[in-house]
């Protein structure tokens, strides 16, 4: 017992303050990790609420579906209309054994009407073209609409039977064969009078000024050549 406590007594000073210096030593890397562990759970914090803190993308305008939205409002787009008036005569004979016995005259004053225009339903993405603040848009080509007889401003102005009123009484599917034929006529003088090109001309003027869209300053509208079939009869 002795020995011990003499040994304690005896401990040279620097032993002392080496054991002092360690524990001081060891104190100071617990706080510098606790100051480090504190920062990083900082660092982490701040990084997880980040995410429930940043704006939202900006919201992007595909340009090409406004313009596609807008155009078809317009649907069938109607830009020429052709009228006009054609005397039509019909007749029908009655035969009996080979032998025309009487022929029956019909004579209708038929007036028409010819629409023409694009389709705009039939506008596709690929129709529209964006180059930074120029839209180029190519329409459909022109086609006949609709074509019709206006019936209150048409009749028959002539109907004979002939001599003894032989000819057959067919008035009513003489007056459809003559509306029929009238319907022809004005289509075809419409055609040779460019129905057609004039629907286009009018339609580009028309769309370019449907299309209101941000950002674009400048609107090209380019047209397309009538199908060759355009203006056959159906």
């Amino acid at each position: 017992m002795r020995g011990k406590k003499g040994l304690n007594r005896d401990t040279p000073p620097v032993f002392k303050n080496l054991s002092g210096l360690l524990v001081f030593s060891l104190a100071m890397v617990g706080v510098v990790s606790l100051v480090q562990i504190g920062r990083s759970g900082s660092t982490i914090f701040d990084r997880f609420t980040s995410l429930f803190q940043q704006q939202p993308p900006a919201p992007k305008v595909d340009t090409r579906s406004v313009v596609i939205q807008q155009v078809r409002e317009a649907s069938e787009l109607t830009t020429a209309i052709y009228t006009m008036e054609a005397v039509v005569p019909a007749q029908q004979d009655a035969a009996i054994a080979g032998f025309v016995v009487g022929t029956t005259k019909l004579l209708y004053i038929a007036r028409g009407e010819i629409r023409a225009g694009v389709d705009l339903s039939a506008l596709t993405p690929e129709n529209v073209n964006v180059t930074g603040d120029t839209l180029r848009l190519r329409l459909p080509p022109p086609r006949l609409l609709d074509q019709k007889i206006d019936v209150a401003k048409s009749g028959v102005y002539d109907y004979n039977r002939g001599f003894l009123g032989l000819g057959p009484d067919t008035a009513p599917e003489l007056q459809r064969l003559a509306q029929a034929e009238a319907l022809k006529k004005i289509q075809t003088a419409a055609c040779a009078e460019g129905v057609l090109e004039k629907a286009n001309d009018r339609a580009k003027l028309v769309v370019s000024q449907l299309i209101r869209v941000s950002g674009v300053n400048t609107v090209v509208v380019e047209t397309q050549a009538p199908a060759a079939d355009a203006c056959q009869s159906s």
